[in-house]
């Protein structure tokens, strides 16, 4: 990315932070008359001429001003962006809002993702916990009939991971009792994922009179040590108030982003490969974001923590967005739902 002079990455930035707040392109007078930018309207002409030279902002043919282009945005994030904390009313009411919600697994990631959404203005996701990154705790088999089997796995954070089989008639309780105790002490102190991986051998040295139960385990180990980053569950908010942004205006735009939200896949995998920076926060701008359909808008993102697990929280937006805004209200919420759950 290109050195820029101190003019250049005053300009751009000015730019950048009048175009986030008025959605209009910003041409030189404007920039003269209303900024602490003590040039003429010529000069600073020349040198948003040389910032679109250098692929940092661009124009429409119908208004001499320009707009940031997916590089300037990102110069401005890395170099120019100061950060800016909510204020006390906004961190109220997410705090309030939020201390309201009963730490029940899926009702509190739904309803984080309705507030965030509202506050936001933007598309907002919450996913469950990684349960797969953690420790394993325990393994109870519950036979609920004569061939109802229920499997509840419990890890080290808290949080549990509960699956109901369908089994062979006349599994004995003397059984099922011998096989948990023997899995619960072959699977101790590892992840979920190493179990995954290593199951089949880990139980290779079972009695043959144990086979049948511990088939239910090796026909199903994907579902009950299932990587979320395959399978994540999101919840989605704000798809109601992204419309006071001036960009979805135009009914297409908003059908656009809405049908994100039904392509779970795409969403998945790019959240999975959004690189952090070292607080945990992760930004993917326009044509940095894998698929075609996301090059319209950037993804911020943050990470909270559940004992020993992650989880993630993100928000989707054009590219306008207030990444300053946006990186604050994300990690005052990871620290509450840290809090929290």
């Amino acid at each position: 990315m290109s050195d820029l002079s101190y003019r250049e990455k005053v300009i751009l930035r000015c730019i950048i932070e009048e175009f986030i707040h008025t959605a209009n392109p910003i041409g030189s007078r404007y920039i003269s008359k209303t900024s602490d930018i003590k040039l003429s309207p010529a000069t600073i002409r020349n040198v948003m001429s040389d910032l679109e030279d250098l692929n940092y902002l661009t124009h429409n043919h119908t208004s001499g001003g320009r707009v940031p282009t997916d590089k300037g945005y990102r110069y401005f994030v890395n170099e120019l962006m100061d950060s800016e904390p909510l204020i006390q009313n906004e961190k109220d009411i997410l705090t309030a809002q939020l201390n309201e919600l009963e730490p029940v697994q899926d009702d509190i990631y739904k309803e984080v993702s309705r507030i965030l959404g509202r506050l936001s203005k933007e598309i907002s996701i919450v996913s469950q916990p990684y349960l797969s990154q953690g420790v394993f705790e325990k393994l109870e088999l519950v036979n609920l009939s004569s061939t109802k089997l229920l499997v509840v796995v419990s890890i080290k954070s808290g949080l549990m991971r509960t699956i109901l089989f369908d089994v062979e008639s006349g599994i004995s309780r003397d059984k099922i009792e011998r096989v948990t105790g023997i899995l619960n002490e072959k699977l101790s102190g590892l992840t979920l994922t190493e179990i995954r991986n290593t199951f089949l051998e880990r139980i290779k040295d079972i009695q043959s009179d144990s086979k049948g139960i511990l088939k239910v385990f090796i026909d199903s180990i994907d579902k009950i040590f299932q990587d979320e980053k395959e399978g994540m569950t999101l919840y989605f908010g704000g798809t109601t108030e992204i419309l006071a942004q001036p960009e979805f205006g135009d009914t297409q735009n908003y059908r656009n982003i809405i049908e994100l939200t039904d392509e779970k896949n795409i969403v998945v995998h790019v959240l999975n490969n959004m690189p952090a920076d070292q607080n945990g926060i992760s930004i993917s701008i326009g044509a940095e974001n894998k698929d075609d359909k996301l090059k319209d808008y950037s993804i911020v993102s943050s990470e909270y923590n559940v004992g020993d697990i992650k989880g993630r929280i993100a928000l989707i937006g054009p590219k306008r967005m207030n990444y300053s805004k946006m990186i604050s209200m994300l990690d005052f919420t990871s620290k509450i739902i840290t809090e929290r759950i």
